[in-house]
């Protein structure tokens, strides 16, 4: 009988811990102030999966646009604004905060913004 009531109480909290877990991971409505800033100067530009924008900097990061195709950026136009340019990128924050993801919230040059996901 013990067992079951483990099993019992177990499952649901278990299930309970990994929503949570996942939850983390997922970027909803980033915000300015849970993004964390950075300069890069970006020198390839191709499609992704899902219609990402995938832009790489002069280290070999990269760094994703998620849908940006679905958004209506086009990749001929950012290549002509972005490319072998240095741009702002607004990187959204994931675990609370504690790590930064690749997924681009905003990206400018200058004071012009290309794209944002801000309200």
């Amino acid at each position: 009988m013990k067992k079951k009531n483990i099993l019992l109480i177990g499952i649901p909290v278990f299930a309970i811990l990994i929503t949570f877990a996942l939850s983390t991971l997922t970027i909803t409505k980033p915000q300015p102030n849970k993004c964390e800033v950075q300069t890069k100067t970006i020198t390839k530009i191709k499609e992704g999966t899902s219609y990402d924008i995938i832009f790489k900097d002069t280290n070999g990061e990269s760094y994703y646009i998620n849908r940006g195709l679905e958004r209506g950026l086009n990749l001929e136009a950012l290549n002509t604004k972005v490319l072998n340019k240095t741009v702002t990128l607004h990187l959204a924050k994931v675990l609370g905060g504690f790590a930064t993801s690749n997924h681009i919230a905003q990206l400018s040059i200058g004071d012009a913004i290309i794209f944002t996901e801000f309200n």
